[in-house]
């Protein structure tokens, strides 16, 4: 006779040995907790150290029968002491601090009596960390071994493959360690450095466009946004009242909570942290993210034009397929990137955010999109047909290693958007040509990704270079 009872442990032992994914007795086999939600680097705005994007779910792996035919990465350069220009304000406040009627500190600051300051030599300010877990160029070293792994099968291992970056010198470090993260002990041979400079006469032909109509670039910062949001005022109160002698205000706040972000591009770890609350630390990221949003980036018609240029030129590209190259991996600031984000109708809210009150969730977050090491990477997949899908060339977005479909296009595989369509969104952008009033006599395109050297003469440090002298980085 038929036992059911013995047949079916017989058939669970058989599938214990066949699987040995099976979960022991009791244990789930998928987590029902997702506690991580709350992660400071998440508040941070863009200075501190990389952290993936809060993903949507959707595998990062390329899906199946599709396989990536071309890429394109734009990658902000790594974690980094400050500018010495904004450093100044940092400094500023401490010496404030310390030059105040407090002997002793208590409270919240009472880790103030023994911290020292983390920069300890002027030469150091501007230049990528080597120093600490979360060090720049062990990030963009990290990165290029990892995209060796995800995209090596592009290179034949004899090609010349070019790497462009922007003419200043941490993102040229950034875009180095990059390529001998990529490239191994082929790098001196096999990758070719192009430096594109800076300057504003280069027009549309860079990674760093400026948009000549927009006057509001050089000038809109963080600063115009603090006194909507009051938890720095409380901060900064809070802190006077445990520390009587002391009269920070909301700017010093500012400054300290920045000098924070920083602190940990070159150590383990920062005692201002603790210093702040959590609301403290939400509005100053939400800071950031109004910063961002209406200076360089979704909130910025001007800015967005900008970002058309490389997302045009990258669309060409895909256009062309892998006739035109294969790789091309690009370094800038994150105040390019973003103008780049938008032109892709990425991360762009239905509505302007609001800069007295915080939305969650919230539409626009920087820490999302250009933390330090930041990366924006655009696929061009060619794919067979699916049960959903019909066979061709698709695009994804993959922003900080976190899929992003577009809301309005991701009819392929693993939610990708088929090229024609990924055109038609790059076509309404804003047109740098049209709303940047870029001089004649400046290059009216982009050119390089097709004209460029396939020399190594750049590739490693060879006296100094010549870069712009003018802060371009928030």
């Amino acid at each position: 006779m038929f036992n059911l009872v013995t047949s079916g442990l017989a058939l669970a032992s058989v599938a214990s040995a066949s699987w040995s994914g099976l979960p022991k007795f009791g244990e789930k086999q998928f987590s029902q907790s997702f506690n991580d939600g709350y992660n400071l680097l998440k508040h941070m705005g863009s200075f501190a150290p990389y952290s993936d994007r809060a993903s949507y779910g959707v595998d990062r792996n390329t899906p199946e029968g599709c396989e990536v035919d071309q890429v394109h990465m734009l990658m902000r350069h790594g974690e980094r002491y400050p500018d010495a220009i904004f450093a100044e304000g940092y400094v500023e406040v401490l010496d404030k601090m310390r030059n105040s009627k407090v002997k002793t500190w208590k409270g919240d600051l009472a880790f103030f009596n023994d911290w020292t300051y983390y920069v300890d030599d002027a030469g150091l300010y501007s230049q990528e960390s080597t120093t600490g877990p979360y060090a720049g160029l062990l990030d963009a070293f990290t990165r290029g071994s990892e995209y060796r792994l995800r995209y090596g099968h592009l290179w034949d291992s004899e090609t010349v493959v070019p790497i462009f970056s922007s003419g200043y010198e941490r993102v040229i470090e950034t875009a180095r360690y990059f390529g001998q993260g990529f490239f191994g002990y082929n790098y001196s041979t096999s990758a070719a450095i192009n430096i594109i400079p800076e300057a504003a006469s280069q027009g549309a032909d860079s990674l760093t466009p400026s948009c000549t109509a927009d006057s509001n670039y050089y000038t809109c910062y963080a600063d115009r946004f603090y006194a909507t949001l009051p938890p720095l005022e409380v901060a900064a109160k809070r802190f006077n009242s445990q520390n009587p002698g002391l009269n920070l205000t909301a700017s010093d706040v500012l400054q300290l909570m920045e000098t924070a972000a920083f602190e940990l591009n070159v150590r383990a770890s920062t005692p201002w942290a603790d210093a702040f609350t959590l609301d403290e630390w939400v509005a100053y990221g939400y800071i950031w993210d109004l910063a961002y949003y209406y200076c360089f980036g979704a909130g910025s018609e001007y800015q967005t034009a900008a970002g058309q240029v490389y997302a045009n030129a990258t669309r060409v590209l895909m256009q062309s397929g892998p006739k035109a190259g294969k790789m091309f991996w690009s370094f800038a600031h994150d105040a390019d990137i973003t103008p780049v984000v938008a032109a892709l109708d990425i991360d762009v809210p239905e509505h302007k955010l609001p800069n007295s009150t915080i939305p969650f969730p919230n539409p626009y977050r920087v820490a999302d999109i250009v933390p330090m090491g930041g990366h924006l990477t655009l696929e061009r997949m060619t794919c067979n047909a699916t049960t959903v899908s019909k066979a061709g060339v698709y695009v994804r977005a993959i922003l900080n290693e976190a899929v992003v479909p577009y809301s309005k296009c991701q009819s392929g595989p693993g939610y990708s958007c088929p090229l024609a369509k990924f055109s038609a969104i790059v076509d309404k952008a804003p047109k740098y040509d049209e709303k940047c009033e870029t001089p004649s006599s400046y290059p009216q395109y982009l050119s390089f990704f097709w004209n460029y050297n396939t020399t190594n003469e750049y590739n490693y440090q060879s006296g100094d270079i010549a870069y712009q002298l003018t802060d371009t980085d928030v």
